[in-house]
């Protein structure tokens, strides 16, 4: 299993445990929300940084990468996870990320439905906040790790993104990443975990003392259950009392008959 998705499941077991319930001393120690370092991907020496910041996984977010640094790139990140977003989908262009030995991919709704197929690597599907909330829905039925929604086109995280992500935590039970156009303050991190976010991706050429000061800030939210996971709303039938009584009235008087 990818060890990306294994952490972000980790987290989904704490964030929805019932109430009362308290972590063990291994997992009291571990962030309540991962750092995912947004990487450039053209420099092997991000990397380095990467393992200097403390971050929990990096994403080359070049769609362009070249393969021969991203294998450079593994060698020194040691036991850091590293994935990339994918271009395209084709066999070769995927066997060639996994025999690399990238942990996880990343990839649009319009990716070939072959980027599905293989369990060497951890599959994360990226969403724009506008997607329709029907398509939204299904993804629970598709055999993916978890949601990376992007907003890493905006310049600020905003009251809709906000919304947006408790959205997607309503109608999503998988894990949930989302991409930030810049390293915010602290307390806009913490509105974001109580939305149901369980990592954020940082844009790419992060110095290791920022990504250190964001692990800091992951490593102090709460530990307590956050924004319920996939809690979507039951419709219970409704009946008319007097709708009832007509019916068993009617069939009373079918019987007298026979």
């Amino acid at each position: 299993m990818s060890k990306l998705a294994d952490k972000l499941q980790s987290l989904l077991k704490v964030s929805t445990a019932p109430l009362g319930f308290h972590p063990s001393a291994s997992e009291a120690k571990e962030p309540a929300m991962l750092v995912i370092a947004g990487l450039s991907g053209t420099d092997s020496d991000e990397a380095r940084v990467l393992a200097e910041g403390h971050a929990d996984a990096g994403l080359i977010l070049n769609r362009s990468f070249d393969i021969k640094v991203v294998e450079r790139m593994i060698k020194t990140m040691d036991d850091i996870p590293l994935g990339v977003l994918l271009e395209d989908a084709n066999k070769e262009k995927q066997a060639e990320v996994i025999d690399a030995g990238c942990d996880f991919i990343v990839f649009d709704m319009a990716m070939p439905i072959a980027v599905l197929q293989g369990e060497k690597v951890g599959k994360f599907l990226m969403v724009e906040p506008s997607s329709n909330q029907n398509l939204v829905r299904a993804i629970n039925d598709v055999d993916i790790d978890g949601v990376l929604i992007n907003a890493g086109g905006e310049s600020v995280i905003t009251v809709e993104h906000l919304l947006i992500c408790r959205r997607f935590s309503e109608l999503v039970n998988k894990a949930l990443m989302m991409s930030v156009p810049s390293l915010v303050m602290s307390t806009e991190f913490v509105s974001l975990w109580k939305a149901g976010i369980d990592g954020i991706v940082t844009p790419p050429a992060q110095p290791a003392k920022a990504l250190i000061e964001l692990r800091g800030v992951m490593e102090a939210l709460p530990k307590e259950a956050k924004h319920r996971r996939g809690k979507l709303d039951v419709v219970l039938p409704h009946y008319r009392v007097d709708a009832v009584a007509e019916e068993e009235e009617e069939e009373e008087e079918e019987d007298e008959e026979i």
